[in-house]
């Protein structure tokens, strides 16, 4: 008896389009949820070095659960590039000001470095509220616990 390891080629992949709505939910949670499915691991047909073609719409991102100490001991650093030009805003300022970035580098951190985890963050899409330009594509909504 002979066994064979069946390989998925790209003509097999088929994409799909979710919705998640991170209202209510912890940050860290959803993050690595998100990016459990942007990666695919949870087909039954996963390949560690390709792309499995699932695009995620995260709603809502404006309403995630965050632990109280963390709005004010959690900082985003940036750096100009030029002498002094360090910027520093805390979690609770980047929430006020843009709070899709948050999740956007929490799930980025989660994802592979290099071409596939570029590859795969393209495939990522965070809005502040309910409303999602993608209603063509079809989307199923996905309850996350």
């Amino acid at each position: 008896m002979t066994w064979k390891t069946h390989v998925v080629k790209q003509g097999d992949i088929k994409p799909s389009w979710v919705v998640v709505d991170a209202s209510g939910m912890r940050l860290g949670r959803l993050a690595t949820l998100v990016a459990t499915m942007l990666r695919g691991k949870h087909d039954t047909n996963f390949s560690p070095h390709m792309n499995m073609g699932h695009h995620v719409i995260v709603v809502n991102a404006s309403q995630i659960d965050v632990a109280e100490g963390r709005l004010e001991s959690k900082k985003y650093y940036r750096h100009s590039g030029y002498p002094g030009g360090l910027k520093v805003r805390t979690l609770g300022q980047q929430m006020a000001r843009r709070p899709g970035i948050v999740i956007e580098r929490a799930i980025r951190g989660m994802l592979p470095r290099g071409p596939l985890g570029n590859q795969l963050f393209r495939q990522l899409h965070v809005y502040d509220g309910p409303e999602h330009p993608h209603q063509a594509q079809q989307p199923k909504e996905v309850k996350l616990t």
